[in-house]
């Protein structure tokens, strides 16, 4: 099963470079920008509006307050990156451009959809290290949890946002 998930997100990424890299970008920056805000407002805030954890058998480290600072980032830049592409009218337009086409709230819609779908590839990929009984995936990147956790929340949304590029 993770090679066909490898697979499928590997051929989503070619995909999405066809159509073109402000596409891609706009993609893989909806992940990062998601797991770093995640980071950061679990870190500042986790524990303090809700009971905290997200999944503690899972990942103990994750708060609802991490995932509401993920999504609240991700709608950020999502405003942000569409209001770029209309001003320097790029020729290849980002996810967010696509997905405004079709008006806000299938914007707002779409990138929360893609930015939880990226926090359940993190909590499946803990899930299945806490399975394996290990603490990170490989030893390539010390400190960082393996490269799996590089990767994790990009299996998910890449095909899931060709999807809705497709839709």
């Amino acid at each position: 099963m993770g090679i066909a998930v490898l697979w499928l997100a590997w051929l989503a990424a070619a995909q999405a470079r066809m159509i073109g890299a402000n596409f891609l970008l706009s993609i893989l920056g909806l992940v990062w920008v998601a797991d770093i805000s995640a980071y950061f407002s679990g870190r500042r805030l986790g524990g303090r509006f809700t009971t905290g954890k997200l999944a503690p058998s899972i990942s103990p480290g994750k708060t609802w307050e991490g995932v509401w600072g993920g999504l609240a980032g991700v709608l950020m830049v999502a405003l942000l990156w569409r209001w770029v592409d209309s001003q320097w009218a790029l020729s290849v337009p980002s996810i967010y451009t696509h997905l405004s086409q079709r008006g806000l709230p299938m914007l707002i819609v779409g990138v929360v959809f893609l930015a939880a779908m990226s926090v359940v590839g993190d909590l499946l990929e803990s899930l299945v290290k806490r399975s394996a009984g290990v603490k990170d995936s490989s030893g390539l990147l010390p400190g960082h949890g393996g490269v799996l956790d590089r990767l994790d929340a990009l299996l998910p949304a890449m095909p899931l946002a060709m999807m809705l590029f497709a839709y």
